[in-house]
């Protein structure tokens, strides 16, 4: 299944028999968490730079046409610790992907007129962005969580430096970490061992090159913090969220379960309190990040802003119950949830090349799914107790709150008297 190719990329073959398409994605050490407040939404940038030119197809409707005639899936995301890039195409046309995705990935141009015109896209995504608030308050609540890191760092960066960044900044971070140690390349479905040596032969990034490190994150946290961010809205979004765990937890299988209990379904308790029995929200969620050495759970909800310090009051109150109770009935539907999720989404090519390119990238193990169901069932009532306690610290809770409002004494003294 994983092959470390000689220039140090680590490639990962999953064949589905039954498949008739093939998904072809590589992942890169790359995002917000590695850079600094001079650059911050380069690896961004970068990602968007990949789709804009290369040297063989030296236009972005050259490219774009190539894939559109065979019925191709493309695109490109960028998080706070990767960058993906994929392609998702009918078998019979992987060689085709191959070969653009490799020449967007090591060809593409970086010309000067193009980064200045990026520019303007990528500060309208950024509108695009703070004008949605339910998007907008995620990033506002780890901003508190990871503050004075990286991880806290907008994604996209900000309008004022994305305005003043230079073609040689954003190449310099390219060469420094585009390189094949640093890189994760996955292909699921239909394939062939030809493919597979395509893939070795054609993204032969430099093995010679030593990735760039993040800079870890210590939480210090020992009391609230709290983010109103003034905004005429008819809905008020709201994020809560605490200090988590890493990847390398020994408890984040416990934490998955307590989110989907907490507010991972249309059974679980936020979503029957808040809105079933309530109707203070439409949509409330409950789910926890990780990252490689930090982690958080994250509480959201899109609510009345009438009634918003009822719903505030009552979603601290149901964090403060579960502290105190969890039942062995809710553990095991939580399980029985996450087991059916895992195995409906990697039926198909491209989630099940994002599950292990993830996994090899970020913790550099691979855990089948059939594995990682068994990890969610050995949980047991006494650990997921142990965590609920250990997380839902109300002396390092952060709040997000994008509404029409001016202050934020009120919610302050709700969430200082939990």
């Amino acid at each position: 299944m994983k092959t470390v190719l000689k220039n140090k990329a680590r490639l990962i073959a999953l064949p589905l028999p039954q498949a008739k398409t093939a998904a072809l994605l590589v992942m890169i050490g790359a995002g917000s968490r590695y850079e600094n407040k001079a650059n911050n939404g380069v690896s961004h940038f970068v990602e968007h730079l990949m789709f804009k030119g290369t040297k063989k197809r030296p236009q972005t409707l050259l490219l774009a046409k190539e894939l559109d005639g065979v019925g191709a899936e493309y695109n490109a995301f960028t998080g706070k610790d990767y960058t993906g890039y994929y392609i998702k195409a009918d078998g019979r046309h992987l060689s085709l992907a191959i070969e653009i995705l490799s020449d967007m990935l090591l060809n593409s141009l970086f010309d000067h007129s193009e980064i200045e015109r990026e520019k303007q896209v990528i500060m309208e995504e950024i509108n695009m962005y703070q004008d949605n608030p339910l998007l907008y308050v995620e990033e506002l609540v780890e901003g508190l969580v990871f503050s004075g890191n990286p991880l806290g760092y907008s994604v996209a960066g900000t309008k004022e430096i994305i305005k003043k960044i230079t073609p040689s900044r954003i190449t310099d971070y390219y060469h420094q970490l585009y390189c094949g140690q640093n890189m994760v390349i996955a292909l699921a479905g239909c394939f062939s061992q030809r493919h597979l040596k395509e893939i070795e032969k054609k993204i032969n990034f430099s093995a010679a090159k030593v990735a760039k490190k993040f800079l870890p994150f210590n939480s210090g946290q020992k009391q609230s913090r709290l983010k109103v961010y003034f905004k005429e809205t008819e809905q008020v979004q709201l994020a809560l969220a605490f200090p988590a765990y890493s990847y390398f937890h020994r408890s984040i299988y416990a934490l998955q379960l307590l989110s989907v209990i907490l507010g991972g379904n249309m059974s679980s308790r936020l979503f029957l309190q808040v809105r079933e029995r309530q109707g203070l929200a439409y949509f409330v969620r409950a789910w926890p990040n990780f990252y490689q050495d930090t982690g958080s759970l994250i509480i959201q909800a899109g609510l009345d802003k009438i009634r918003i310090e009822q719903a505030l009051r009552l979603i601290l109150t149901e964090l403060k119950k579960i502290k105190k109770d969890i039942k062995a009935e809710e553990l095991n539907r939580a399980k029985e949830y996450l087991a059916g999720k895992i195995l409906l989404e990697l039926e198909d090519p491209l989630p099940l090349a994002q599950w292990f390119g993830q996994q090899e990238l970020m913790t550099g193990k691979l855990l089948a799914p059939e594995e990682k169901i068994a990890k969610f069932r050995q949980v047991s009532l006494e650990q997921i107790k142990k965590t609920a306690k250990e997380i839902i610290d109300f002396k390092k809770i952060n709040l997000a709150v994008i509404g029409p409002f001016k202050q934020d004494k009120n919610f302050k003294s709700i969430i200082n008297s939990f």
